[in-house]
């Protein structure tokens, strides 16, 4: 048990003091801080809300611009209210063709003779500009809209946005309001939070043993201590590294929301719960005993760092199937997929957190994933342990991913 204290010691030690790891720890917690306090100055200084600031800041105003059209169909008859200033009807291409080249407008639209059949429009600019034509689309929209139903104002709008749903739900749960975009970030940061602490932490482990092991470190530690030893020291150490590290960020992160919650009037559902901080050690630390030990194991087995980096694809691919399936965790969290996703070990720490950031998760489902995690982490380590007593000194050996499985095994 001491030598295992002392490799954790000088792992522990030496990861913390890396001027990397200082920077990467603080300074997402930094900029946060320092976004919250100029947003709050901009606020007490302009007198806007903070929505409008940050609106202003990452969404460039868009310029009104008169736009034409040439209705071959006989459809349109006037001009909806209000839109007399941002749309001009033309009897034939050519007059719309003229008028653009003479920039009395910056684009225009042609309405097919079978547009009530087909609803085909061509639209004709002099520059490829798919964003601005986006947003000029809702001109066109509510031209047809208006036009497709005489006239009658109230009648075009309701067209154009037929629903207006506001779900009850019979729980005792605040409900987010699926509208705001925060529903979909929340979620997503979280995920991506856990995606990239736990490859970076595990990524630690990796390079230590692959470094140790080509500058021969790692022959002088075995006539010292067990693997065992070396293994769980390593472990535990880089693990609290990666703990330290994603106490820091979420628990920032969800002062940040709460703060952000004052100063953007935003509703207690946004507002994460300390609940999610504690299950999120939890699964951040047997998520990482597994692929800490994934990592140690391959770079017991490859002869250098070049070659870790490159096999380090198949073990990573189990963590970016959250990712994939991004959308169905956040808009689907209790669908089957997304519950084996936050069960399965390998996926399970990600997906998890996903949908414990998202809704609230059934406690067995939590607990038969965490139960699930600390199983494979105990398989694991006993496994890579038992690598390292026949493969650390090979160093010249090729290195194979069928190798690698076979170990794991017992079958090498």
């Amino acid at each position: 048990m001491s030598k295992t204290l002392l490799v954790l010691k000088q792992e522990f030690q030496s990861t913390v003091k890396r001027k990397s790891f200082l920077i990467t720890l603080f300074l997402l917690p930094v900029v946060g801080m320092l976004s919250m306090l100029v947003i709050n100055v901009l606020q007490r200084s302009t007198g806007e809300s903070a929505g409008s600031i940050v609106s202003n800041l990452f969404s460039p105003s868009v310029v009104p611009s008169l736009e034409g059209f040439v209705d071959q169909s006989g459809l349109v008859k006037t001009i909806p209210p209000g839109y007399e200033y941002r749309l001009k009807q033309f009897g034939t291409e050519a007059d719309a063709k003229t008028a653009l080249a003479d920039k009395e407008i910056t684009a225009y639209y042609v309405i097919a003779p079978n547009y009530l059949a087909s609803g085909d429009l061509i639209y004709v600019r002099p520059d490829f500009n798919p964003m601005a034509g986006i947003s000029q689309s809702s001109l066109i929209k509510a031209l047809m809209a208006y036009a497709l139903t005489d006239g009658n104002v109230n009648l075009a709008y309701r067209v154009q946005d037929p629903l207006n749903v506001q779900e009850v739900s019979t729980t005792n749960e605040v409900q987010r309001d699926v509208n705001n975009p925060l529903s979909f970030i929340i979620p997503y940061v979280v995920t991506f939070l856990f995606y990239i602490v736990i490859l970076t932490s595990s990524s630690l482990m990796l390079n230590s043993i692959t470094g140790e092991k080509q500058n021969r470190v790692m022959e002088i530690l075995m006539t010292s201590v067990t693997p065992r030893e070396m293994l769980s020291g390593k472990i535990i150490a880089l693990g609290l590294t990666g703990l330290l590290q994603t106490v820091v960020w979420l628990g920032s992160g969800m002062l940040l929301l709460n703060l952000s919650g004052q100063t953007f009037a935003l509703s207690a559902a946004f507002q994460l719960p300390v609940s999610l901080l504690l299950w999120g050690i939890l699964f951040f630390v047997f998520g990482y005993a597994i692929y800490a030990s994934l990592m140690a194991g391959l770079g017991a087995l490859v002869p250098n760092l070049r070659e870790a980096s490159q096999a380090t694809t198949v073990i990573v691919i189990p963590m970016v199937i959250p990712l994939v399936f991004i959308n169905q965790l956040i808009q689907q969290p209790d669908s089957l997929l997304v519950v084996i996703l936050s069960i399965f070990p390998l996926t399970s720490a990600p997906a998890m957190m996903a949908r414990l950031a998202n809704i609230q998760v059934p406690l067995w489902q939590i607990l038969l994933s965490l139960a699930l995690l600390a199983l494979t982490a105990v398989f694991l380590i006993r496994a890579i342990a038992g690598l390292f007593r026949a493969q650390t000194l090979l160093s010249g050996n090729t290195f194979s991913m069928k190798l690698f499985f076979r170990t794991l095994l017992n079958k090498a």
